[in-house]
C-alpha cells in the first residue's frame, strides 16, 4: 500500500511539470556531466581558487534546483536507466537502453508490463522525425556507451555494442563526436559511403578545420578519448574544442538542432577514486557549458538543461581517515592535487613501462609524491595487473588501483564507494524568456520538459507508437518469416503476392522487391521475445 499511495504525488507533479508555460524554442542543448556527486562541484570550485582562477564556476548562473534520479525498480541508477529517462520519460532498469523495461517485484512506480521490451522513442528521434531538427552527440566515451546510446539507440543490454553503433550510425546524425574507432565496422562505413557522412579518426586538424555541409563523425582513440588531464592537446580535441564544432555545424539547419554533450569520463574517474582526473573532467566540462551557455544568450532561441544522471563515489572534502581536517588550509587541502599532473591511468601507462630502480622518481615527476619505500613494493608487486573494467578499478588489486591509493594518502578526500550512488543532482537551466526548469524535479520531469520546450505537436509515446510497432501487428494477415542466419543482425522477410520486403535488424534501410530505400528511423530486434519493432507504415510498402 505504501508503494501505491506514493504513486499520485509523483503523477500530480509531472503532470504539473508538463503543463507548465514552456515556450518552445529553435535549440535544444542537454549537457550530462555524467556521475557528478556534488563534492565535485565544490572540490572543482575550491581547486580553481586555490590555483588563481577564480572562486566560481561557468555553471553557476544557471543552478535552478535538484533532480531525482533513479531506475525503475531502484533508487540507485546507472548511467543506462537514468539517461535513457532524460531521452525517453520512461522509467527503465540497470541496462536498459531507452526501452520499456521488465516488470518488477522491486519497481518503484508501474511498468506497463504491454510493453516490456518496446523501444521508447528518444527526444532527439523526435527532434529529428518530427520537427526536421539537426541533431548529434558529443561525448568522450566511446561512441556507443550507455548516455549517447540512450538517445540514439535501444536495447535491453548497453553492452550489446554491435546492435548499438549500428542503430546509431543509422539514424544518420548530423554530428557525432567522441570515441572508438576500432568500434567501427565494415557495414558501418558503407552506410556512411551511402548516406553522404564524412567520417574523420584520430584528426583534431581535419575536425576542427572543417568547414562543409556533410554529416561529420569523429573519433578518437580505439575505444574512449583519454581523461582530459593525460590528453595531448596538439592531437585530441577538448569537449570544449568539439562542442564548439557542433554547434557551428547544426546551426546550419534551418529548422534548429538538438544536442546532448556529456562529460562521460567524471564517472570512470568517480569510479576509480581518482580525484585529481574527477575535477579536471569536470572542469573541462565546465568549460563546455560556459561556450554553451554563451552561445545560447547570443543566439537567444535556445533551451540548455544541465544535470547529471547519477552520483557516484560519495567524494567529500574531508575525510575520517585525516584527522583535523576541519581546521586544515586550503593549501593542506587542495596543495597535494594540485600537483597531480597525470590521472591514475596515465601514470600507470607509464610506471608499467619504468624500470624499478627509476619508479620513486617517475613518481614524484609526476605528482610531486616522494613514495616510500613500502609503497614503492606494492606498486611493483601489482605493475603488470590491471583491471579492464574502469568500473571496479577502485576494488581491484590493480596498479592504478594502488596508484590512486598513494595519492589519496596525501589529501583528505573521502570516498565512500567506487560505485554509483543515490543522491540527488544539481540541476541548471537557460531559456531565453526564463522558462525555467526548477526546484526539485523527478529524471521523468526532466524528460517532460524537453518535450515541451522542443514543442512536439505529439508526445514521445505518440512516436513510439508510430514507429516502434510490433512486427506482428504491422504485418497482419501477410506472410512474413525471422531469417536468423546471422545472428547478430537478423533479417524480417515479408511476402505478398508478388512483392517482397526485407527488413534488417538495427538498420534503417529496407529493400523493397529487392531495392532498398531508407525507412526515415531505426529498426530493433528483441531476442528475448522474437520480435521486431518497426515503423507502422512500413505495411503500405507492400
Amino acid at each position: 500500500m505504501k508503494k501505491l499511495s506514493s504513486i499520485f504525488p509523483l503523477l500530480f507533479i509531472a503532470a504539473l511539470a508538463f503543463s507548465q508555460e514552456v515556450a518552445p524554442v529553435k535549440n535544444v542543448i542537454v549537457m550530462i556531466p555524467d556521475g557528478t556527486s556534488i563534492g565535485v562541484y565544490s572540490a572543482a570550485r575550491w581547486f580553481k581558487h586555490y590555483n588563481g582562477l577564480g572562486d566560481t564556476l561557468h555553471i553557476d548562473p544557471y543552478l535552478t534546483g535538484t533532480v531525482t534520479t533513479f531506475s525503475s525498480n531502484a533508487p540507485i541508477g546507472d548511467s543506462a536507466p537514468t539517461s535513457s529517462t532524460y531521452a525517453t520519460g520512461v522509467l527503465q532498469q540497470t541496462g536498459n537502453v531507452a526501452i520499456h523495461p521488465e516488470p518488477s517485484p522491486n519497481d518503484l512506480y508501474p511498468v506497463d508490463a504491454s510493453r516490456t521490451f518496446q523501444p521508447a522513442a528518444t527526444i532527439l528521434e523526435a527532434s529529428k522525425i518530427g520537427k526536421g531538427k539537426a541533431v548529434g552527440l558529443v561525448v568522450t566515451c566511446e561512441f556507443p556507451h550507455a548516455t549517447p546510446a540512450d538517445f540514439s539507440a535501444h536495447h535491453y543490454n548497453r553492452g550489446n555494442y554491435k546492435a548499438i553503433a549500428s542503430q546509431m550510425a543509422h539514424q544518420n546524425l548530423d554530428v557525432m563526436f567522441g570515441g572508438g574507432t576500432d568500434i567501427l565496422t565494415d557495414e558501418i562505413k558503407d552506410h556512411f559511403t551511402q548516406n553522404g557522412t564524412l567520417l574523420i579518426q584520430d584528426d583534431r586538424d581535419a575536425l576542427l578545420n572543417y568547414q562543409g555541409d556533410e554529416k561529420v563523425w569523429a573519433l578518437f582513440g580505439k575505444k574512449a578519448l583519454p581523461y582530459n588531464i593525460d590528453r595531448n592537446p596538439e592531437k585530441v580535441p577538448s569537449l570544449a574544442e568539439m562542442t564548439a564544432k557542433a554547434l557551428e555545424l547544426l546551426t546550419k539547419n534551418e529548422n534548429g538542432f538538438f544536442l546532448m554533450v556529456e562529460g562521460s569520463q567524471v564517472d570512470w574517474a568517480a569510479h576509480a577514486n581518482d580525484a585529481a582526473a574527477m575535477i579536471n573532467e569536470f572542469l573541462a566540462f565546465d568549460e563546455a557549458v560556459r561556450l554553451v551557455t554563451e552561445f545560447a544568450e547570443r543566439d537567444g532561441n535556445t533551451a540548455v538543461v544541465i544535470a547529471p544522471d547519477h552520483g557516484n563515489s560519495g567524494i567529500t572534502i574531508g575525510s575520517r581517515d585525516c584527522p583535523g581536517y576541519d581546521k586544515l588550509s586550503i593549501e593542506q587541502l587542495f596543495g597535494a592535487v594540485s600537483n597531480y599532473k597525470l590521472s591514475a591511468n596515465g601514470l600507470e601507462a607509464i610506471l608499467s613501462k619504468t624500470e624499478p630502480e627509476e619508479m620513486k622518481a617517475v613518481f614524484k615527476e609526476y605528482t610531486g609524491v616522494d613514495i616510500t619505500d613500502e609503497e614503492l613494493q606494492t606498486l611493483l608487486s601489482s605493475k603488470n595487473y590491471k583491471e579492464g573494467n574502469y568500473m571496479e578499478v577502485s576494488n581491484s588489486n590493480n596498479l592504478a588501483h594502488h596508484i590512486v591509493n598513494i595519492l589519496n594518502a596525501r589529501t583528505c578526500f573521502g570516498f565512500t564507494t567506487g560505485g554509483h550512488t543515490g543522491e540527488e543532482v544539481l540541476l541548471a537551466c537557460y531559456h531565453p524568456v526564463g522558462h525555467l526548469l526548477k526546484g526539485n524535479v523527478k529524471n521523468r520531469e526532466v524528460n517532460h520538459y524537453l518535450q515541451k520546450v522542443t514543442g512536439l505537436e505529439s508526445s514521445l509515446q505518440e512516436l513510439t507508437d508510430q514507429i516502434f510497432v510490433n512486427h506482428e501487428e504491422v504485418f497482419s494477415g501477410m506472410n512474413y518469416i525471422i531469417d536468423k542466419s546471422d545472428a547478430d543482425f537478423p533479417v524480417l522477410r515479408v511476402t505478398k503476392g508478388r512483392k517482397t520486403l526485407e527488413v534488417k535488424a538495427f538498420s534503417s534501410i529496407a529493400k523493397r522487391n529487392g531495392k532498398p530505400f531508407d525507412i526515415g528511423s531505426v529498426v530493433v530486434y528483441i531476442d528475448k521475445n522474437d520480435t521486431f519493432y518497426l515503423p507502422v507504415d512500413l505495411r503500405d510498402k507492400l
